[in-house]
């Protein structure tokens, strides 16, 4: 019903949709003939397929390097979440990683399912480091230090003030901006971007992910995940847990509200750092991510059913992000459609509403400063013919099906 949906509904996203399940299907084809990459990839796939998409637009030499930092960083995360792991093993291994990705036959036995696989596994992962160039090497290590001594700072304290919760997501996701920022610049593709701008980027995609996950992070057995920093959601209730109750639902929107107004103040710094990128493919590589981030922010604003399950982009959707996101005027318009959307729904009653307005006002100022144009709506772009072609395509397969199945009858 899924399929037949989107048809009826958004019959201008099937051809992408068709063309991005394609893609994966290759993905899964065309593993690299090194046997350390190629479990790389194929995890690569199995643990964040949406990631696996993305990295593709990348060069080869830099596409391997940023996805063995992907998934060092994705062990040291699977080190983190394994609740079942007690303080005093996970603290030294979480402090030590970067230090056993240096050895191959290290490996260590946590996480569930895909994770489980990667972790009992790990040798492949740390080989594939070792047989890249130092350059990047050496970036993979410094962040994977930082980090794993970030994540294990806040095993033992609490997201309390925004102040916290702003150097969480820098420990977790902003230096993973940094890390790409140096990857980018040692490939000799980039100039190197500033670690503020390059943290930002991380910051906004963490913080989208967090607001979009709350239900699942709360419902954490055998303990709740708490990242919302008590600063914001104190506000408005004594527990936060207490938002997936009904009578709270008030309460609920208007917190999560004051949570993606938050994430909102990171949006021109990440247009900032995109617009200054010159390599097509590390363009297109960042800017995915960041226009999925503001089109979730946009879909989950004032929106209760953040605290009932977990919303999402269409894939069809996300899938013209992917195949149609070329270049700077794209991210613009994008942006600006998104943005409006999301500014459509504040409620000037709301209480964080003239905050989130001058962050939405920003936004829209950047995107029109640029020159650019920004009437492209992102449910229409794509060639009229193209869609054309696929309703007439679309109509021959039905006339044929219907033909058989008359013939079949007789």
């Amino acid at each position: 019903m899924g399929m037949l949906t989107t048809v009826l509904q958004h019959p201008n996203e099937v051809p992408a949709l068709l063309k991005m399940k394609f893609m994966s299907a290759r993905l899964r084809w065309q593993l690299p003939s090194d046997p350390d990459l190629s479990f790389c990839y194929d995890m690569l796939q199995k643990v964040s397929r949406s990631f696996a998409v993305v990295i593709e637009q990348l060069g080869p030499n830099l596409r391997d390097a940023v996805c063995v930092f992907y998934l060092v960083l994705r062990g040291l995360d699977t080190v983190e979440d394994d609740m079942s792991i007690p303080l005093d093993t996970k603290i030294p291994i979480l402090q030590d990683f970067h230090k056993k990705i240096y050895d191959p036959a290290w490996h260590f036995l946590c996480g569930e399912k895909d994770y489980k696989v990667l972790m009992d596994h790990f040798h492949h992962v740390s080989t594939a480091f070792l047989n890249l160039e130092k350059r990047f090497q050496d970036v993979i290590a410094e962040i994977t230090d930082r980090m794993g001594n970030g994540m294990a700072k806040f095993i033992i304290a609490e997201v309390e003030s925004i102040e916290d919760y702003d150097e969480y997501c820098h420990y977790v996701a902003g230096l993973v901006g940094i890390g790409l920022s140096r990857l980018f610049y040692a490939s000799g593709l980039e100039d190197l971007a500033t670690d503020s701008l390059s943290n930002s980027m991380g910051l906004f995609l963490q913080k989208t992910n967090i607001i979009r996950d709350y239900l699942e992070d709360i419902n954490e057995l055998p303990a709740p995940r708490m990242f919302w920093p008590r600063e914001i959601w104190g506000k408005y209730s004594a527990k936060l847990e207490d938002f997936k109750e009904e009578k709270k639902s008030d309460v609920a929107v208007a917190c999560l509200n004051d949570m993606i107004t938050n994430a909102l103040e990171h949006a021109t710094d990440c247009l900032q750092y995109m617009s200054a990128l010159r390599d097509p493919p590390i363009f297109r590589f960042c800017a995915i991510p960041q226009i999925m981030a503001i089109a979730t922010l946009a879909a989950c604003y004032n929106n209760i059913q953040v605290f009932r399950g977990v919303v999402k982009i269409r894939r069809g959707l996300a899938a013209k992000i992917v195949l149609e996101t070329r270049s700077m005027s794209d991210v613009y318009s994008t942006f600006y459609d998104f943005t409006s959307m999301l500014a459509a729904k504040i409620d000037k009653k709301d209480p964080s509403a003239p905050t989130t307005m001058k962050h939405v006002e920003s936004i829209l100022k950047t995107c029109r400063a640029s020159g650019m144009p920004y009437n492209r709506k992102i449910i229409q772009f794509g060639s009229q013919k193209s869609f054309e072609r696929f309703l007439a395509i679309l109509a021959l397969v039905i006339l044929v099906i219907a033909l058989l199945t008359a013939f079949g009858s007789k």
